[in-house]
């Protein structure tokens, strides 16, 4: 499974973001391999889940695209409640 972190610049937020999905999916046992970008490239780029703030991610939305938007992209227990409630429960 691939997850997609997406900010709008591809650069500190995301790679933060990035950084915790990767601690999360591991606590959650979700196999997955976590990357990060900005958003130009995440709208070309293949991925399982994109996931990001919710701004962001309402321009990625639409289409196939799975997306999980977040409030507060530091927060790690809303970022495991939303990795639960749209991977493993889904």
């Amino acid at each position: 499974m691939k997850i997609l972190v997406v900010c709008g610049s591809g650069l500190g937020s995301s790679f933060m973001l990035e950084l915790n999905v990767k601690k999360a999916a591991k606590e959650l046992g979700i196999d997955a391999e976590v990357s990060h970008t900005d958003l130009t490239t995440a709208k070309s780029e293949q991925a399982d889940y994109y996931i990001g703030s919710g701004d962001i991610m309402d321009q990625l939305s639409g289409g196939s695209r799975k997306t999980i938007s977040l409030k507060n992209m530091f927060s790690m227990d809303e970022l495991k409640q939303a990795l639960q409630a749209n991977i493993l429960d889904a």
